[in-house]
């Protein structure tokens, strides 16, 4: 399973009653966050998941409202006493963008390791996840990101049974290892039936509508795109400036058949998103105006 938080769902500053846009997932033990613009710890406080168990962070671009909270995170992490290696995955620059955040925290316990994306799409598999990273269509570089949680077939066990492979070499196969014993090897597709249908979780902020999005979210089971201008009469904004409106968001879910979508990102200047929610549902029914904290667990489907 994998629980989905979207900390919070403002753009460009934060307000009282909005933190800026920050995405949280959990996934057996392992957090991963997606952008930290300022007051994304407070958020993640407020909603009582941890720190330390987060080990991977993903940075779509170097928009302060996307990435000006993360020198207090490092810290509080830091105070919670984590050790493991962090990954940080983000456009080309990252490592030299976040060390000059870190000047005002030099001393972390653990070490960060940096990936730097430099192709239009490209693809990292860690603990447990498989991230596609893509590109889209911003005043700066700037990606978005699927999540996948794979879920291999079903081990047949009247198969291992017939191949009389050892049971203590069960586990390791359901694993995916190749396992060497007394002369033979057993392989993971002696044993396991086709891959079964897993999780699939897709975010993008500050771009226009992009193919590069419809082809990442195609599918998913649950969609969270930004959606900064609501009126028509905005979309010269959302041009100029190259974000989305409601209408270009629920367009993209429609195009790439998810389930669900959630849009985020809303403009300062957009005091009521709710009060727009008719002119994006007009478009894709499942459309779905979230709050800061706005939770739910994506479970496997059952065969």
């Amino acid at each position: 399973m994998l629980d989905v938080c979207l900390l919070g769902t403002g753009g460009m500053m934060p307000l009282p009653y909005r933190w800026l846009t920050s995405l949280i997932t959990r996934h057996n033990g392992s957090n991963l966050l997606i952008d930290c613009g300022e007051g994304t710890q407070i958020t993640l406080k407020e909603q009582g998941w941890g720190y330390k168990q987060i080990d991977t962070i993903c940075i779509t671009h170097f928009h302060a409202d996307h990435i000006s909270g993360l020198p207090g995170m490092l810290l509080a992490m830091a105070n919670s006493e984590r050790t493991e290696p962090l990954l940080m995955i983000g456009p080309r620059g990252l490592e030299k963008v976040v060390n000059a955040l870190r000047v005002i925290v030099p001393q972390l316990p653990f070490s960060i390791q940096f990936y730097e994306l430099k192709e239009e799409k490209e693809e990292i598999k860690h603990k447990g996840y498989r991230i596609v990273a893509f590109h889209v269509n911003h005043r700066v570089h700037c990606y978005g990101y699927a999540l996948h949680i794979d879920r291999q077939g079903k081990f047949d066990v009247d198969r291992a049974k017939e191949l009389e492979i050892p049971i203590r070499a069960w586990s390791k196969l359901q694993k995916g290892e190749i396992v060497e014993y007394e002369g033979r090897t057993f392989t993971p597709e002696m044993v396991l039936g086709a891959a079964r249908k897993g999780i699939h979780v897709t975010y993008c902020t500050d771009t226009r509508p992009t193919a590069s999005i419809e082809e990442a979210a195609r599918g998913a089971d649950l969609f969270i795109c930004e959606g900064m201008y609501a009126e028509k009469l905005e979309e010269t904004n959302a041009v100029a400036y190259k974000h989305m409106t409601f209408e270009e968001a629920a367009t993209l879910a429609k195009k790439a058949e998810v389930k669900e979508l959630w849009l985020t990102h809303f403009s300062p200047s957009l005091i009521y998103p709710k009060e727009e929610l008719p002119v994006a549902k007009a478009i894709f029914k499942n459309t779905v105006i979230p709050k800061d904290r706005k939770t739910v667990t994506l479970l496997f489907e059952e065969e």
